[in-house]
């Protein structure tokens, strides 16, 4: 029998307390908690609970709590504080967590906190800080141990009992010529195995290579995802080291990537769960309004076609299977096209085999439900014609839907539009055309 289940969890704890407006007690509950845990609380919060429980946090740790936020809770968090409360919060973060918060504060109040910390510490910062959030150097933290070729692993090891701390996540020492460019790495677990008097340069791994400071930031998840990475080193073009990257940086890139794919396609905004009516009700209100245009595109077809309508009723009763069938489609290649572009899989080698293996499950997928669906329409209705038109207008649609589905998304990143946000109402516009056009003007062929 598992003891603790006769015992509230923390969480448990928490919400009673809240409940009961025991400030004391919240507050000592979440002290107990870690700084993940507690801004995931806040941020699954109603936005009146947030304030309060941010300022029931102790300096240190609501500097790590915020740093653990989303970034519109964050920068909400921040707005109304003055450049010493600032400082004071960021000074105990690794410098690239500090750049991501100064990123969203205005130049005038970015520049006052700079002016509040010491000399070097501001000179890393404005490392990071030259670079956009989206980009390796980003990313990276200065916060870096870095030793010479020529050392033995004794003086190596004597150097790392000289720290009273190592950065996190250090898995390996980063070696550096006299000139700070990059030349290999030498994993600490080599260093506490190995022979002392051997040099670092007979044990040093070269075939990594480092991270340019400009590249794109889902390319890095992309290589610590594929090569297993817990950090890696980021130089700049003349293979001067910069920093390194590590990988809980990493994962916050691929969630965001995640979190951004999963709400465009919706046309929603990653911080909509919680956020106030006023905030959430426009931001859906605009692609409600896109969607009301694009049907208003599909039903002006369905006008076109008004007379056949009117003499054969049946033909309204199927033009929604249609429709959804060719849909349901697209949004399948769709899917499919984004995740492998959010995974960095789609290159000019495999986009027109991607296109085409799209087109063709929807023509293999096309051939046996317009089968199905010609045998059903036939037998509900009395009318073998009336198979035949749903089961072409069917077949046509869903090898429609295959190839627009594939192709939409590559066409809309060739121009700079983003196909998770766009993709989805384009996609559902051509296969709701397509299917009325075809199902309506086959039965007009047919109907004469």
């Amino acid at each position: 029998m598992n003891s603790s289940a006769n015992f509230p969890t923390k969480t448990e704890r928490l919400d009673i307390a809240l409940r009961s407006r025991t400030l004391g007690d919240v507050a000592g509950i979440l002290a107990e908690m870690s700084p993940g845990d507690v801004a995931y609380l806040i941020s699954s919060s109603p936005p009146d609970y947030r304030a309060v429980l941010l300022g029931l946090l102790d300096p240190e740790q609501e500097a790590l709590v915020v740093n653990e936020l989303p970034d519109d809770l964050r920068s909400a968090a921040l707005a109304d504080r003055g450049p010493e409360a600032l400082a004071e919060i960021v000074e105990q973060l690794d410098d690239d967590d500090v750049a991501d918060i100064l990123h969203e504060l205005p130049d005038e109040v970015t520049g006052q906190v700079l002016a509040i910390m010491d000399e070097q510490y501001r000179q890393r910062l404005q490392t990071v800080l030259s670079f956009s959030d989206d980009v390796a150097g980003g990313l990276m933290s200065t916060d870096t141990i870095t030793i010479r070729a020529d050392l033995t692993l004794d003086v190596v090891l004597r150097y790392l009992r000289r720290h009273t701390e190592i950065p996190p996540n250090t898995d390996n020492l980063i070696v550096v010529n006299r000139n700070d460019r990059f030349v290999g790495l030498l994993a600490i677990a080599t260093v506490l195995v190995s022979d002392p008097a051997v040099s670092v340069r007979e044990m040093m791994i070269t075939d990594q290579e480092p991270i340019n400071a400009d590249t794109p930031a889902t390319d890095v998840a992309h290589r610590f995802e594929r090569n297993d990475w817990i950090s890696a080193p980021v130089v700049d073009d003349a293979g001067r080291l910069l920093g390194r990257i590590t990988i809980d940086d990493v994962v916050d890139v691929i969630r965001e990537e995640a979190d951004h794919s999963l709400t465009s396609l919706a046309g929603l905004a990653e911080e909509d769960t919680f956020a106030p009516v006023w905030q959430s009700a426009p931001r859906r209100a605009i692609w409600l309004g896109v969607n009301l245009a694009t049907a208003l595109v599909a039903a002006s077809v369905i006008n076109v076609f008004q007379d056949t309508i009117e003499k054969v009723v049946a033909l309204a009763v199927l033009m929604p299977i249609v429709a959804s069938m060719g849909g349901i489609a697209g949004t399948q290649s769709l899917t499919i096209l984004i995740r492998a572009m959010a995974m960095g899989q789609i290159n000019d080698r495999n986009q027109l085999w991607l296109i085409g293996r799209e087109s063709l499950v929807g023509l293999i997928n096309g051939l046996l439900w317009a089968a199905v669906i010609a045998v059903t329409a036939s037998v509900w209705f009395g009318d073998p014609i009336l198979g035949v038109i749903i089961a072409c207008a069917m077949f046509i649609n869903l090898v429609t839907a295959g190839l627009t589905g594939a192709a939409l998304p590559i066409l809309l990143r060739k121009l700079k539009v983003d196909p998770a946000l766009a993709g989805g109402v384009l996609v559902t516009t051509v296969t709701d055309v397509m299917g009325f056009f075809a199902f309506l003007g086959l039965a007009t062929l047919f109907y004469r």
